[in-house]
């Protein structure tokens, strides 16, 4: 059975993020996989990296737990808003407090690049945006694409990692949301 584990990265629970995270979850939910689902902004957890690399800031529970989660997921969903072309603030700081030495990756002395220890799990990031993809692609040059999709979650083993971008969102209409939520489910009842 196919472990799938659905990090939302919006903070607030009323966004259009919640209900493609949810979309997606419907749609994993009927085939046979286990489906998990991280809210990261109702987590309770200091998103500051405190004292940097040099010593271990002590995981609060629901880090543990989203730790124990993302080491058993074989496909990792993050749907998340792009603003300012990276990811929210609370996300980062999860991603700070939980991609770590000995947990995400492991460094090896003397080398330029760690051991990856989520080798073997796919991803899929659905990001909502207000600037178009051309845009980002072209002009922007994707950052957050290369930031966090290949400096965080490829770094670190993640295989293939596709990307669905959900532009633009301010002044969306119903028919443009309805019609995404209904792509997003079915994608989950692919589990891609």
């Amino acid at each position: 059975m196919k472990n799938i584990l659905i990090i939302n990265g919006h903070p607030d629970v009323e966004s259009y993020n919640y209900a493609l995270a949810n979309a997606y979850s419907t749609g994993a939910k009927t085939s046979s996989a286990s489906v998990n689902q991280i809210n990261i902004a109702q987590l309770s957890f200091n998103p500051n990296l405190a004292h940097g690399y040099r010593q271990r800031t002590e995981l609060e529970p629901d880090l543990q737990d989203a730790i124990e989660k993302i080491k058993k997921a074989d496909h990792l969903v993050w749907v998340f808003p792009m603003w300012w072309y990276s990811v929210p603030a609370i996300m980062k700081g999860f991603i700070d407090r939980t991609f770590l030495p000995g947990i995400t990756y492991q460094p090896i002395a003397g080398k330029p690049f760690p051991k990856k220890l989520l080798k073997g799990k796919t991803a899929r990031l659905i990001i909502t945006a207000d600037s178009p993809k051309w845009y980002n692609t072209l002009y922007m040059k994707n950052p957050v694409l290369n930031q966090f999709k290949k400096g965080t979650l490829q770094f670190c083993g993640v295989g293939k990692v596709k990307v669905t971008h959900i532009a633009i969102i301010k002044n969306s209409t119903e028919v443009f949301r309805k019609n995404w939520l209904s792509k997003i489910e079915t994608l989950g009842k692919q589990l891609k």
